[in-house]
């Protein structure tokens, strides 16, 4: 096997771009899209894990249920920053991104007024090259910060 050291450098960032995005994609997909759609960005057998409790999922078919099980009437948004990619192989990489997490329940429509975010923490990703696409092997979530999540309260209209 090649060195790491030893990839071309255009590989290399076509490598850490294709991790990058699947980063980006996962949040996309939970805040904007369809949270069941999460478990196609994983290999067949991924794991989510929340690194502290009995939280850990496996399988794309779990993984779907799962993420797809969100409340309906979530509204959420992640914000991620310091994505740090590590090819570890021409196949492998692993990755550590900072994220906060903005949601609450109940959201009917419009805006809602600004509030503190509901979680702060990091990801740990590995990721696997199959058939030159990379997906995510596993995801775990570390939790610096965290709350409940509000229950907005319906509108009545007078």
């Amino acid at each position: 096997m090649l060195a790491i050291e030893a990839l071309d450098p255009t590989d290399r960032l076509l490598a850490e771009r294709a991790c990058e995005r699947l980063i980006i994609e996962f949040v996309h997909k939970l805040d904007l899209g369809d949270p069941g759609d999460v478990a196609e960005l994983f290999v067949d057998d991924g794991v989510w894990e929340w690194a502290e409790g009995d939280r850990r999922i496996q399988g794309r078919d779990a993984l779907r249920a799962y993420f797809a099980g969100r409340p309906a009437d979530r509204l959420s948004r992640r914000m991620c920053t310091n994505i740090l990619v590590t090819l570890t192989s021409e196949t492998t990489a692993t990755a550590t991104t900072y994220f906060t997490t903005y949601r609450v329940d109940g959201y009917a429509n419009g805006f809602v007024p600004a509030r503190i975010p509901t979680q702060v923490g990091h990801y740990e990703d590995t990721f696997l090259k199959v058939n030159d696409l990379w997906l995510l092997r596993s995801r775990s979530l570390f939790l610096a910060f965290a709350g409940p999540t509000e229950r907005l309260e319906p509108v009545t209209k007078p």
